[in-house]
């Protein structure tokens, strides 16, 4: 494959964040599914165990955020997501076309891949809600859980556990999601295996698409 059918879009610092984080959190859904439905006559795995390595992978995948908080700052990898809001409802209207019917018609994506853009609007969109909104939402509330003297008796006349215990399990629920589109997302192009190979390599082939 020609070097410039490649574009060097996951350095070394980012591929080590992203396998970490997504170890954690496929730990973490596990865990938390166990957690929510065990009950006395039945249960995933043993519930002690359950929630020590519930509580283990929360701690690594927010240590391992740093590293993305810290890495975005530091390095160029910011640029990508960032958003013009000018003519934003209008892209990401034509992105949702293309994934409603324009693929499956052979179109070519109104947003391709290139040097100065790794992700399209809907995608910048998506990643910038679940990475700077519902994970670290997800991390507080985790360590607020962890260390429940830290939370509020009463929000209202509401145990302030139990309303962080039901934001905590809402976010874990709507990053599930998120890791099942995103890894459906991955998957579209000529060939699927393509996005799996890059995040491993680093290197996006743009002929991929």
């Amino acid at each position: 494959m020609s070097s410039e059918n490649k574009i060097y879009f996951y350095p070394l610092w980012l591929r080590i964040w992203h396998g970490i984080n997504a170890l954690g959190i496929l730990i973490l859904i596990f865990t938390g599914i166990s957690l929510q439905y065990s009950n006395p006559n039945f249960h995933l795995i043993n519930f002690k165990f359950a929630i020590n390595l519930h509580n283990i992978a929360g701690i690594l995948v927010s240590l391992n955020y740093l590293l993305f908080f810290i890495g975005n700052i530091m390095t160029s990898n910011k640029k990508y997501y960032r958003i013009k809001l000018k003519g934003l409802i209008k892209n990401l209207k034509l992105q949702i076309n293309y994934y409603i019917s324009g693929m499956f018609n052979n179109q070519q994506p109104p947003f391709p891949l290139s040097e100065k853009r790794k992700f399209n609007p809907m995608q910048k969109v998506a990643y910038l809600t679940v990475m700077y909104l519902f994970v670290p939402g997800l991390i507080f509330t985790g360590l607020a859980l962890l260390f429940p003297e830290t939370i509020i008796e009463e929000v209202y006349s509401v145990s302030g556990i139990f309303l962080t215990a039901v934001l905590h399990s809402s976010l874990g629920f709507l990053v599930s999601i998120f890791l099942v589109v995103h890894l459906y997302v991955a998957s579209i192009g000529k060939h699927p295996a393509n996005n799996f190979k890059s995040i491993i390599n680093g290197y996006h082939d743009i002929n991929g698409h």
